[in-house]
């Protein structure tokens, strides 16, 4: 309503179709073979037996194609009442040349009275029912001709099998383009559901589940009626890993909570460092301008006793919805470093300003990641790698890499694409 009071239309939603194309297509063709038609009907006027019956056809067709032209722009204005209507002014012009025109000139192969426009009446049908339609469309006009021709002519029997094959074949690729149209639709349904399930299970994952965990744990260390309550925090910390993966493979026991799987820290609140302090992870900055931001500014608060950071001397810029999800990832890497790798370890993080992207490489020295145990960790339903780490940079179009040697601890590489957003992940692909 305020753009109509300012004088401005509102825009537009695009519909895109495989099939507009065609109806486009046959439009324009009825209009230049009626065209044709009127230029050869007033060639051959002299050699009508009555030429005023064709003049009046004519006349008839041209009115009815002002009136219609624009039915055939779309499917929704094309209805099986006007096709059908179309096809009977196809189906009379051609009944009628045997009135209008001379016996000789049938005999000899001159055009009927509608002559190719007749093809377009056809179409119609093809393109609004498919194969099915045109068929009994072009089985119509195969009668109509036999019957103004009155003998199965050669030019006749080739005029007839051309338009029959013509109206099947393009009445079965329509059919066949719209279940392709459907089938990607649905492709791109289930791609939206999914990539917003993952980005809830990843919001779940951590919050509500890093907080189970943690009571599962203090309770276990602190004992008694504190123990009760932290193994029934772990069964219900499970249940809600299985629900949230999808349905996978419930782990056997509440003991498979402990076991290694990367888990990313809450977002939410402030977590341990790896040498027992305590470091508030940066989860959004103000951005510049443009709308970018410092990836610097974000990771900088993540340094601590147990964690050394390295970071160029000049702004690391990126979107700040891109550089949040980053932190988000390394603080998620973080935490797997003071879940896994025991209080002793080191950390270190190292940002990387590329002319294309932008790496940052967070480094342990712990035990390192068993082999296996992470593709192990997700099919028990533990999505920390899964979704906080991996899913978030493939969401940016970017990647994630780890390393790790038994014994020489673990290297996880978060690469993003200089100039993406989260919405831009369908450019990239993660790397395991």
């Amino acid at each position: 309503m305020a753009a109509r009071r300012h004088g401005k239309r509102p825009p537009k939603a695009l519909r895109m179709s495989v099939e507009l194309p065609l109806w486009r297509a046959i439009t324009g063709y009825r209009i230049l073979t009626l065209v044709y038609t009127l230029c050869q009907v007033a060639l051959s006027y002299r050699h009508y037996e009555h030429p005023l019956g064709a003049v009046a056809y004519m006349g008839a067709l041209t009115v009815w194609m002002a009136l219609t032209w624009r039915r055939t722009t779309s499917p929704e204005r094309c209805t099986r009442q006007f096709l059908i209507v179309d096809l009977g002014f196809a189906v009379g012009g051609i009944l009628l040349t045997s009135l209008v025109d001379t016996h000789a000139r049938i005999m000899g192969g001159a055009p009927t009275l509608p002559s190719i426009w007749t093809a377009g009446a056809v179409l119609g049908f093809a393109i609004k029912g498919g194969w099915r339609w045109a068929a009994v469309a072009s089985s119509a006009v195969a009668v109509a001709n036999l019957v103004e021709r009155e003998q199965l002519a050669r030019d006749t029997l080739r005029n007839v099998v051309l338009v029959w094959v013509a109206g099947v074949a393009i009445g079965y690729v329509v059919e066949v383009a719209r279940a392709s149209e459907r089938t990607l639709a649905r492709a791109l349904q289930i791609e939206a559901a999914t990539r917003e399930r993952e980005r809830l299970a990843r919001d779940i994952h951590d919050s509500v589940l890093q907080v189970l965990a943690m009571v599962q744990r203090r309770g276990t260390a602190i004992g008694g009626e504190a123990a009760e309550l932290g193994r029934m925090a772990g069964e219900q910390e499970v249940a809600l890993r299985t629900l949230v993966a999808g349905g996978l493979v419930r782990p056997a026991g509440a003991a498979a909570v402990a076991s290694y799987a990367p888990a990313p820290a809450p977002v939410t609140a402030a977590h341990e460092g790896t040498a027992g302090t305590v470091v508030a992870p940066a989860r959004s900055a103000p951005p510049a301008a443009d709308g970018s931001c410092d990836v610097r500014a974000l990771l900088a608060p993540f340094a601590g006793a147990g964690v050394t950071f390295s970071e160029p001397g000049a702004p690391v810029e990126l979107p700040a919805a891109a550089a949040a999800e980053l932190a988000a990832a390394v603080s998620a890497a973080l935490d797997n470093v003071r879940v896994h790798a025991g209080d002793g370890a080191h950390a270190w993080i190292l940002v990387e300003d590329e002319p294309h992207a932008v790496i940052v490489t967070v480094r342990d020295d712990g035990p390192g990641i068993p082999e296996g145990r992470l593709a192990d960790a997700e099919r028990e339903g533990r999505l920390g790698v899964a979704l906080s780490i991996r899913g978030r940079l493939r969401d940016l179009g970017g990647s994630a890499a780890w390393v790790s040697v038994t014994g020489q601890g673990t290297e996880v590489e978060l690469t993003v694409p200089k100039g993406t957003a989260p919405e831009g992940g369908k450019r990239g692909k993660s790397r395991a």
